[in-house]
């Protein structure tokens, strides 16, 4: 399965690595400044929690990994990786 990625995505292993790393750290604190966002607004945990919960970290998501992408050295991978899913959306052309 990572013989895959790695193909997929022309990457060595290292940078495999590092990518999968980056998108743990980024899911990780995309996940955590949603429910800190969610706390600061005083939204108790429910329906509506769960309403707003998810376009939020929709929309932090991307700023997320890619800020975790810069020490990583992987920044130029994110960039296009969110490009790709951007065209594929049609959000960019």
């Amino acid at each position: 399965m990572l013989n895959k990625l790695k193909d997929r995505w022309k990457v060595n292993g290292m940078q495999l690595l590092l990518i999968l790393c980056t998108f743990a750290i980024g899911g990780s604190m995309c996940g955590y400044l949603g429910r800190k966002v969610l706390e600061w607004l005083e939204v108790e945990k429910g329906a509506l929690w769960v309403v707003l919960y998810l376009p939020l970290i929709t929309i932090l998501w991307p700023f997320c990994v890619l800020i975790v992408s810069i020490p990583l050295g992987q920044f130029p991978f994110f960039k296009n990786y969110l490009a790709r899913i951007a065209r594929r959306m049609r959000i960019l052309k």
